[in-house]
């Protein structure tokens, strides 16, 4: 289903020579009579309607853009930035560059500027004829100590080995050390894209986005957990809900994600974390193609990132607290027995009060006009 393809944010780059295709850009597979998207600092009127708290980081045609106060800053030029992430501490960016056939983690400062380079993916020069000797990092965030890059990786390859396939796996490597220092985590399935996403643990564990194929031979995605590198893990969603883009609140207590049930809409999905099980799946969006899901850091809602209209271009939207966390209706008063002392004969009955109706809380389109990366997360500092 094309579907799959529009909703697989995480399976990793486009194959170089043969294989199966395991990272699409949803921007692809969009309407050639839409009007192109504009440059987020270009856009009219430039000044939103509405503004969030903090600030989000977002990606647009290879580069990142900063969004706070209702208005956007470009950081990067368009140059292959992608899918920024925040340093624990929130004093840093990590985000990936794609050149070529490979792709490379950076640090940046939180204004775009270059601050190192985490890993070096190109092939060496006597092996540059051999595209599959590059690799490719994608999805990178630091440990909650900033002592790991966590990423998924589809190396190391051995040059001239003839391998094309790009599945990639969960790894965990030092901050400052080489891929030789660094391990593998997960096993990926074989011409899915393996295993995308990663989202470390306080605990030491990682939650992860791992694509399989069905029993009706359907690619799907499941978020995983795992405690341990080389463990098979634990299966947090079935095959069934077909979920992935997990993203962890700021209190550790909940898990935001999309889930498409094999249908060709992504939902907006939470369920509560206990740090080793989910809930109980909740859909709180039904009705967008939803994709990279964010908790915003005061807890005020999950931002996400969903097309302006039938095949239009993704742009970033909103969604309060209130919709999917309504705070208990207020209690309905009891009448109040009337002034003047004792009645003869019986008290007429009280009229009924209607029951509370919850008021239905629709998400906020925030922006018009532009296009987002929808493979991108948002990064969001409070």
């Amino acid at each position: 289903m094309i579907s799959k393809f529009l909703l697989a944010v995480g399976l990793a780059i486009l194959m170089v020579v043969s294989g199966t295709t395991s990272y699409i850009y949803v921007g692809s597979r969009q309407s050639k009579v839409v009007a192109p998207p504009q440059k987020p600092i270009a856009a009219t009127p430039r000044a939103q309607a509405f503004s969030l708290p903090g600030t989000i980081y977002i990606a647009q045609a290879g580069a990142l853009y900063s969004f706070s106060a209702g208005r956007f800053h470009q950081l990067t030029p368009e140059a292959g930035w992608t899918q920024p992430a925040l340093s624990p501490d929130g004093n840093t960016l990590i985000a990936v560059k794609r050149v070529g056939m490979y792709s490379d983690v950076y640090f940046l400062t939180r204004y775009g500027g270059i601050a190192g380079q985490l890993t070096n993916n190109a092939a060496p020069p006597r092996s540059s004829w051999d595209t599959g000797a590059n690799a490719w990092s994608f999805y990178p965030r630091l440990s909650p100590d900033q002592r790991t890059l966590w990423m998924s990786y589809d190396g190391p390859k051995a040059a001239g080995n003839g391998y094309f396939d790009v599945d990639m796996s969960v790894w965990a490597v030092p901050v400052g050390g080489s891929i030789r220092q660094g391990r593998s985590w997960t096993s990926p399935n074989n011409y899915t894209g393996g295993d995308m996403q990663p989202i470390p643990l306080p605990s030491g564990g990682v939650i992860y986005t791992k694509y399989s194929y069905d029993s009706d031979g359907d690619r799907v995605g499941q978020l995983w957990f795992t405690n341990r590198a080389g463990s098979a893990g634990t299966a947090l969603t079935s095959t069934a809900a077909d979920c992935a883009q997990p993203s962890l609140s700021p209190d550790g207590r909940n898990m935001a994600m999309i889930c498409t049930y094999k249908k060709q809409i992504s939902y907006l999905t939470i369920a509560s974390w206990n740090g080793s099980g989910l809930g109980p799946l909740k859909t709180v969006v039904s009705d967008q193609l939803v994709a990279q899901p964010a908790w915003a850091p005061d807890g005020s809602g999950i931002a996400y990132l969903a097309p302006g209209g039938p095949a239009a271009p993704f742009q970033l939207w909103f969604l309060a607290k209130n919709a999917y966390n309504p705070p208990p209706p207020s209690p309905i008063p009891t009448p109040s027995p009337s002034p003047g002392g004792p009645h003869n004969g019986p008290l007429p009955s009280p009229t009924p009060s209607p029951a509370p109706v919850a008021p239905v809380i629709k998400p906020i389109q925030v922006t018009a006009n532009l296009g987002f990366d929808a493979t991108s997360p948002i990064a969001w500092l409070g």
